[in-house]
Order: C-alpha cells, then sequence, then structure tokens
C-alpha cells in the first residue's frame, strides 16, 4: 500500500509538474554587468534594442539582445535615475528622482539636457509616460504629492498638487481618449486628469486598506491596477462606475507590483511578495490567471514593465540585477 501511495504521489508530481511547464512563460534574462546598481524600468526600441536605468548606479544603459553587450551613460552623482521612456526620435527621457528634474538624453549627439522642476517641492519626478503625438510627457512625483505635464518643445512644466495628503502619486497610464489616469500609492485612491483643463477627480477603491501601485488602461476605457497592499488585482469601470477585484493566487501577502498589458488586452503582473518573484498573466475574458512563471533570477522585487508590441514581449528589470524578457505573444518575431 506504501510502495503504491509513493508511485500514485509521484505520478501526481509528474502531471503538475508538466502542467506547469506546458502553461509557463519563455523568460530570459541578462546579468547587468554594473553591480548591485537596481537596473529596473525597461524600455523597448526594438526586438533587441533596450534603455534602461540604473537607480542606484547613477546611469542610463542600453542592451543589445543580439550580442549581449551593454553600454553605459553615467549622469551626475546624485540623479537617482527612476524611469525612462524612448521617443519615436530615439532620444531618452529620463526621471531624476533624487535632484528634481526630468533629463533628455540624445543618442546621436551624447549630451544630456536637465529640466529642472520650477517648483523645488516636486522634488522626485517618478514615472513617466507621452501623450498621443509624443507633445507631452506626463509624470508623477511621489514624494512631493504632484503629477506634473512637461511641454517637449518649450520644456514648460505644470504641476498639479494632489487633493489628497501623502498621496504618493505612483504609477500613470494614457487612456484611449487621451486623458490620463494614475494611482494614489499612499491612499486607497485612483485619479483622473482631463489634459485639456488640467481638473483632477480622484475616485475610492472600494476597500479602505487597498494601495494602488500601478495600473493599465485598455482599449475599452477600464482601468485595471494592481492592490500592493493586499494582494488583489482590481478594475474600475468609469461608464458603469464600477469595482470588481480578483485575490492573486499567492494570496493576500503577493504583493502585485510590476504591471503591463498586450495587444489582445490581456494583464501581465508580478507577484513579489514570493521568492522568487511570480510573473503571471489573466484574461479578462474567463476572469482568471494564467502562464503562472517563477522568475529564475529570483527577481527580489520587479517594479515596472514595459510591454514592446512588435516582437510580443514584456520586458522587466529586478532588483537581482538582471534585465528580463517574458515572450507573451510567441507567435510575434522575437
Amino acid at each position: 500500500m506504501r510502495a503504491f501511495l509513493s508511485l500514485f504521489a509521484g505520478l501526481m508530481t509528474t502531471l503538475a509538474s508538466s502542467f506547469v511547464l506546458a502553461d509557463s512563460l519563455d523568460i530570459r534574462e541578462w546579468q547587468v554587468p554594473y553591480e548591485h546598481s537596481v537596473p529596473r524600468d525597461p524600455f523597448a526600441v526594438s526586438a533587441t534594442s533596450i534603455w534602461f536605468v540604473g537607480q542606484s548606479g547613477g546611469y542610463l544603459a542600453n542592451l543589445d539582445t543580439d550580442t549581449g553587450q551593454f553600454m553605459r551613460v553615467s549622469l551626475k552623482g546624485g540623479s537617482g535615475p527612476h524611469n525612462l521612456i524612448v521617443g519615436s526620435d530615439g532620444v531618452v527621457w529620463y526621471a531624476g528622482n533624487l535632484n528634481s528634474l526630468i533629463g533628455r538624453y540624445d543618442p546621436v549627439t551624447k549630451k544630456i539636457e536637465e529640466i529642472i522642476m520650477p517648483d523645488e517641492a516636486a522634488r522626485d519626478p517618478h514615472t513617466l509616460i507621452f501623450d498621443k503625438g509624443e507633445k507631452h510627457i506626463w509624470f508623477t512625483v511621489q514624494g512631493g504629492n504632484m503629477i506634473g505635464r512637461l511641454n517637449i518643445k518649450s520644456r514648460s512644466v505644470d504641476l498639479i498638487r494632489s487633493r489628497t495628503a501623502r498621496s504618493r502619486p505612483y504609477g500613470i497610464k494614457l487612456a484611449p481618449d487621451g486623458s490620463v489616469w494614475a494611482v494614489l500609492f499612499g491612499s486607497n485612491k485612483l485619479v483622473h486628469i482631463d489634459p485639456s483643463t488640467l481638473e483632477q477627480v480622484e475616485i475610492e477603491l472600494p476597500r479602505a486598506d487597498a494601495r494602488p501601485r500601478r495600473l493599465e488602461v485598455l482599449d475599452d476605457g477600464r482601468v485595471w491596477y494592481v492592490d500592493y497592499a493586499k494582494g488583489m488585482l482590481g478594475v474600475y469601470d468609469p461608464v458603469g462606475r464600477s469595482f470588481h477585484e480578483w485575490p492573486l493566487p499567492q494570496g493576500e501577502r503577493s504583493r502585485p507590483y510590476g504591471m503591463a498589458s498586450d495587444s489582445s488586452g490581456k494583464l501581465w503582473l508580478v507577484a513579489t511578495g514570493v521568492q522568487p518573484n511570480v510573473f503571471m498573466g489573466f484574461d479578462p475574458g474567463t476572469e482568471s490567471f494564467f502562464a503562472t512563471t517563477e522568475i529564475r533570477s529570483g527577481g527580489g522585487t520587479v517594479r515596472h514593465m514595459h510591454y514592446h508590441e512588435p516582437s510580443g514581449t514584456v520586458w522587466f528589470g529586478t532588483d537581482t540585477n538582471y534585465i528580463g524578457r517574458a515572450i507573451v505573444e510567441p507567435d510575434r518575431p522575437q
């Protein structure tokens, strides 16, 4: 009997392992040669050219995945670069999280320009996004409790103070209609901004203890968010003004953080409260999690992710000093 139970347990383990492997993602990681530099927020400009920042290392860098080579651009001391985005012209914009600026790096001329915040209270630009047409850069200012807008042509900056004290504006995304959504990580709120008037409207999440950290806005206008404090994935429908939430498979302490969405409207997120971190998908159509995959390097914490549509990939950085790529749409050319 004992032998039969052992055989049965072994068979079930094999079947479970086969299921996980069949449902898992192809994730590859490249170790960053700059030690303990917190490489983060990669932005793919092609299937093989990836820009990212070293938050502790004080640099911008590019990874060529064909050769595995890294190219580093050192920034002035104390920059604390937190996030970057790359325009259609190839220019790299980054958030100087420790020195109150947004920087511009031109890979052709190798020149760096620094746009200082017009208010010293806006001390820590955080996450950047382009608007439609790349006329402006919208950004959050976490400690300064603001959301900002940089006019790329004139370099002028508008700053919008959050109505909620210590609300910690964090993740930010553009909606299909051109309006802006952000999460207020220090509270249980989302905020919506009208770009024509800069008017803001706060929306409370249904739970007072929720702490939304990142978000995605899909083509239907619904706003998806991860609740870092309680391990939930949620969605807000601005039309019906309704919420729906799902607990992550890893439980209340899963600490969902990095988030992205792909061209089919599927969501991708990482549970950072478990080690190794777990990368997973969520299908809004079936309302189910899928493709749960451990990050081989451990991840430490995956803080932000970028979807590159031409290659069907999601890129991320880890506190364990890696840049990672998950193939979420394998039918696209890599």
